[in-house]
């Protein structure tokens, strides 16, 4: 199936598609990076691969871990840190991609993307080109997920040998100076002063009245009973699941999920879902075309039975229930077939559950790249991660749906002042417009 991109998407499609110049495709929330990133992969006939900086990231867009695709031990990696030995294949492969795609690059620290550099280099034998020749092309928003860093020698190495612990200070980055291109259209909110405030909120220059607005209307109550909570935290969330589903009649129905395989550690979904008729639950992927697309990932719904398949009346179509039965997630590891001069996706292993989590909460983490008509935003104690809050706001369409458990604060809003130094530069580079 076709998707129709924007004149803008469109153009950064061709520039990606038809050069090998290095690209960072970044943008607000609701731009479509993701739509751009899936129609790229999709439509190209480069032999690439897709890396991303986490499972669930390597999962969501049909890739592989940026450690297990170029064998790099986890925690701070150096120049002198000792990585794990290439296998032929793994060398080969190496050897014949044209393309990397690199998701959530702004999880991807800086000494990561050194030490992707530093084997891609070795590996092909071209150690005087950034990445050893190959184009690369990130996509991700640096205002809205930030690089882990930890306590300790990671942190002081970082200190001490970087700018900043983000994938803009690499060396590598430097050297290869990528075309930087922002995508302005939102699609996700079409109200021009909620997406102005939102902008304001993204940047850190939120003003009083910015704040002001934002708390009156989220101040209406009583709360909405049927809306789904942003929390915080993984505690705040789990607690509200649990004590609606308790709450509702009849026992619990768990569905256990089926691993053919070494899966690790980050799972697509919950290894044992707990379930009742009345529980709320979110699609935590896409329909398939052949079943009609009757949902998206993010699509919110109540469970009406449970006998074998999960039947859910959704929130877009309560009265045309859908009957959802477990799907396959896979883990690829890539390889090149010589026989065919094709890189190909090889399964490694499988994870078999519904597709459906608990969601009269999520944290705001997990509500990464939704889109909701409405929601309640618990902040609790405040946020603790930079681009927070504003991941949180622009998950809604409309102002009308934003619903605040508590009055939001000042220090809520948290933005990291690289990042805005390195937009405001990055905008020169984008040489897309004429």
């Amino acid at each position: 199936m076709t998707i129709d991109l924007t004149p803008e998407q469109a153009h950064v499609m061709d520039v990606i598609d038809s050069t090998r110049e290095h690209v960072f495709v970044t943008g607000r929330a609701g731009t479509g990076k993701s739509t751009l990133l899936q129609e790229f992969v999709r439509r190209t006939e480069k032999s690439l691969v897709i890396a991303a900086p986490t499972g669930v990231a390597a999962l969501a867009v049909g890739g592989q871990t940026i450690h297990s695709l170029f064998r790099l031990p986890i925690g701070l990696v150096t120049p002198n840190t000792k990585m794990y030995p290439l296998t032929d294949d793994a060398r080969t492969l190496m050897r014949k991609i044209d393309t990397l795609v690199i998701d959530e690059v702004s999880m991807v620290r800086c000494d990561l993307l050194d030490a992707i550099d530093r084997r891609l280099r070795a590996t092909r034998g071209r150690r005087s080109e950034p990445f050893g020749g190959i184009q690369v092309v990130m996509f991700g928003d640096p205002y809205q997920l930030p690089p882990v860093l930890k306590e300790g020698v990671e942190k002081q190495y970082l200190v001490d040998n970087y700018p900043s612990p983000w994938f803009f200070d690499a060396k590598v980055w430097h050297e290869a100076q990528p075309r930087v291109v922002e995508l302005t259209d939102v699609l996700r909110q079409s109200e021009d002063d909620f997406r102005d405030v939102l902008d304001r909120m993204r940047m850190g220059n939120m003003t009083a009245d910015d704040g002001a607005m934002l708390n009156e209307v989220g101040a209406r109550r009583p709360l909405p009973a049927d809306v789904i909570t942003l929390a915080a935290t993984n505690h705040t969330a789990n607690t509200i699941n649990a004590k609606a589903l308790a709450e509702l009649p009849g026992k619990v129905k768990i569905a256990k999920a089926h691993v053919d395989g070494e899966f690790g550690g980050q799972l697509p979904a919950e290894e044992e879902l707990e379930l009742k008729p009345g529980a709320r639950v979110m699609f935590l992927r896409n329909d398939s075309a052949m079943d009609g697309g009757r949902w998206v990932n993010g699509t919110l719904g109540t469970v009406i039975k449970v006998d074998g398949v999960v039947h859910v009346a959704t929130d877009d179509l309560p009265d045309e229930p859908v009957e959802v039965k477990p799907v396959v997630w896979e883990k690829i590891q890539y390889t090149y077939d010589a026989d065919k001069n094709v890189v190909e996706a090889d399964i490694q292993a499988t994870f078999e559950q519904f597709p459906l989590r608990l969601a009269w909460a999520v944290t705001i983490h997990k509500s990464q790249g939704q889109t909701l008509d409405s929601a309640i935003l618990d902040f609790g104690r405040g946020t603790f991660a930079d681009g927070q809050a504003y991941v949180a706001f622009s998950r809604i369409r409309t102002l009308d749906g934003i619903y605040l458990s508590r009055e939001l604060k000042p220090s809520d809003i948290r933005v990291d002042a690289r990042v805005v130094s390195f937009m405001k530069t990055a905008k020169d580079n984008d040489r897309l417009i004429d």
